[in-house]
């Protein structure tokens, strides 16, 4: 028996909540699939949801999560923006192979710079191929009290010293985003690159309510560092974060930070924990190693339209050297305004 055939289309306003349902039970989803997560971008960045669909017989049988994004040299089709994780996902492989197809055809026909997928699994698709970046997800122990002794000698050795000598909290609470938002802002100009407006991280809180948290490790009413996390599913993804000055030299706050995380998602019943994307040269790839982590290749698939080679703002790019050199000497006030600019260019 031939099964019915499957229909792509974009994503109309009346589907919305019958195909985010779906995303929420579909083994291969992200929190990135999530259609809120693109709606956010397009609140705040302006960027076109052009999310594609797959029907049959007047059910959801898959979805590509797809933005219209524009760039500093035209516009490209992303998916997911700003996030780590994207690209169709289906109740079969046939279904994935066919939204990536007609993904292709709309950035052929709209004659974009790019198509881009941020594929978790490899596709197994006609495209270029990119293993750039690598995540970390890691099971986490049954038990609180357990996390500190499945870290790793050294990182578990720091944790301990910011816990029982520096004194080290962490406390959690929707009020610590402006402080997340001024450690994050600092970090990038340190590193020569533009951050994020304060809107997306207000935006992100309001969208997303209790799925979304906020937590602050402090140094007696000292804000040492900031990370926002997004609950999905039974796992707890730290997404953004923002270091003091000095916080990690004279307080091994990160090492501290990401122990009570685990902690505190234990203690809500979660099971994993995901620590993020890094670029596989990179030092905080070294450092979630070091944390006990183990790197899984992401699997980042492009279609060429306009371009002719891969994108690269990585910071072994010479060509941008001078640009980040320059950015990093910045006043933060110019820092902050250009970046709420450029930040909508940079997905």
């Amino acid at each position: 028996m031939i099964a019915p055939a499957v229909e792509i289309r974009a994503l109309l306003p009346a589907d919305e909540a019958s195909v985010e349902a779906w995303i929420r039970a579909a083994p291969g989803a992200s929190f990135f699939h999530r259609v809120g997560w693109r709606r956010a971008v397009e609140r705040v960045f302006g960027h076109e949801l052009v999310d594609l669909v797959a029907w049959r017989e007047g059910r959801v049988v898959g979805m590509l999560p797809l933005s219209r994004s524009p760039g500093l040299r035209g516009a490209s089709l992303i998916s997911s923006p700003y996030a780590v994780y994207g690209g169709p996902i289906g109740d079969s492989r046939d279904i994935e192979v066919q939204l990536a197809a007609e993904a292709k055809r709309i950035a052929e026909t709209t004659r974009v710079r790019r198509l881009e997928l941020r594929c978790f699994e490899d596709p197994g698709l006609d495209l270029v191929p990119s293993e750039l970046y690598a995540t970390f997800i890691q099971d986490l122990p049954d038990d609180p009290a357990k996390v500190l002794a499945s870290i790793p000698k050294k990182a578990r050795a720091e944790a301990r010293k910011a816990r029982e000598r520096h004194q080290l909290t962490l406390s959690d609470g929707r009020w610590y985003a402006p402080d997340l938002y001024r450690l994050f802002l600092n970090n990038k100009r340190k590193l020569g690159s533009p951050g994020l407006p304060r809107a997306w991280f207000e935006e992100l809180l309001a969208r997303f309510g209790d799925e979304c948290v906020v937590h602050m490790v402090h140094k007696d009413t000292q804000p040492l560092m900031a990370v926002m996390s997004f609950v999905w599913r039974d796992t707890l993804l730290a997404y953004y974060a923002g270091t003091a000055d000095g916080a990690d030299r004279e307080y091994s706050a990160s090492n501290f930070m990401y122990m009570a995380l685990r902690e505190w998602a234990v203690e809500r019943g979660l099971a994993r924990f995901d620590f993020g994307r890094s670029r596989k040269d990179a030092g905080a790839f070294s450092f979630k190693e070091h944390q006990g982590f183990v790197p899984r290749d992401l699997h980042y698939r492009y279609h060429l339209v306009r371009d002719r080679e891969l994108p690269s703002f990585t910071p072994s790019n010479p060509k941008t050297k001078v640009l980040r050199d320059a950015w990093s000497k910045m006043p933060v006030w110019v820092n902050a305004r250009l970046s709420n600019v450029l930040a909508r260019y940079l997905p």
